[in-house]
């Protein structure tokens, strides 16, 4: 594969993989400790129908889905912020109605026959300077909202009402983590397409958990496990001319169930 990062378009996939892979290491690891695994799921359906939208009014696809991800988030987060308990009825009614309202904008599109394959599985092969600078921003704010809030955060992940007694503004960080995992699905959605999205966003921070003694090494841990599969991912695709998407997937299950089986027999 030396050969072909002569290639711009190679030079885009490896660095969006390393941007997006430690922006779902860090925002994984704050889903899986909120247990809302279902949400990264929810958004990335929704997403589907700010992406026919998109597609309908011809905007830039990145944006459609992006603010009706943001938008999905902040529904999520008003009604279920005193009943977090009941956040799976209303993430499965977000994710059926936001794929309708996407399949039926791309019906009523007039002649658009563009593959949506990929944006099903992924299109790393085809990320842009533009996209770059949104993952490359995305991952900046991302740092900075755990480096100056961290400390609120872990109180809002693992205890809501210790860190109200607190005097912590719990609705605040909930929908900021909502917004920020929105957001964070819809750049993975580039990488390994919307039904995937929630095997990059899980499966290096259970590897990680494991191997982690905070919330704060089980951030930076999965973010590297995470790289470290997409760019495996690449690359076994590249050799082998298969859908990169996939790809990256099946490298990061095959490795848990490596990593799984060694791991129990300790």
């Amino acid at each position: 594969m030396i050969e072909a990062l002569q290639f711009e378009f190679i030079q885009h996939a490896l660095l969006a993989g390393i941007l997006v892979s430690f922006a779902a290491g860090v925002i994984g690891s704050l889903i899986v400790v909120n247990r809302m695994v279902f949400l990264a799921g929810g958004i990335a359906h929704a997403s589907y129908g700010g992406i026919g939208l998109a597609v309908f009014l011809g905007l830039p696809v990145f944006l459609g889905a992006s603010l009706f991800a943001v938008g999905a988030a902040l529904l999520v987060a008003s009604l279920t912020l005193h009943k977090r308990h009941r956040i799976d009825t209303f993430i499965g009614l977000i994710w059926a109605v936001g794929m309708a309202i996407g399949v039926i904008f791309i019906d009523l599109t007039p002649g658009y026959n563009v593959d949506m394959m990929s944006y099903l599985f992924g299109s790393i092969l085809a990320v842009s300077t533009t996209d770059l600078y949104f993952m490359a921003i995305l991952l900046v704010v991302i740092i900075f909202v755990m480096i100056f809030w961290y400390r609120d955060i872990l109180a809002v992940s693992y205890d809501s009402e210790y860190a109200t007694l607190r005097g912590v503004n719990v609705k605040f960080f909930y929908t900021l983590i909502l917004i920020l995992s929105a957001l964070t699905v819809v750049i993975a959605i580039k990488v390994v397409g919307l039904i995937l999205v929630i095997a990059m966003l899980t499966i290096p921070v259970y590897i990680a958990e494991k191997l982690s003694s905070s919330l704060r090494s089980m951030m930076v841990l999965s973010g590297a496990i995470a790289t470290l599969f997409t760019l495996a991912g690449l690359w076994f695709s590249y050799t082998y001319d298969l859908t990169s998407g996939a790809s990256i997937i099946i490298i990061s299950a095959v490795s848990l169930g490596i990593f799984s089986l060694f791991y129990h027999h300790k």
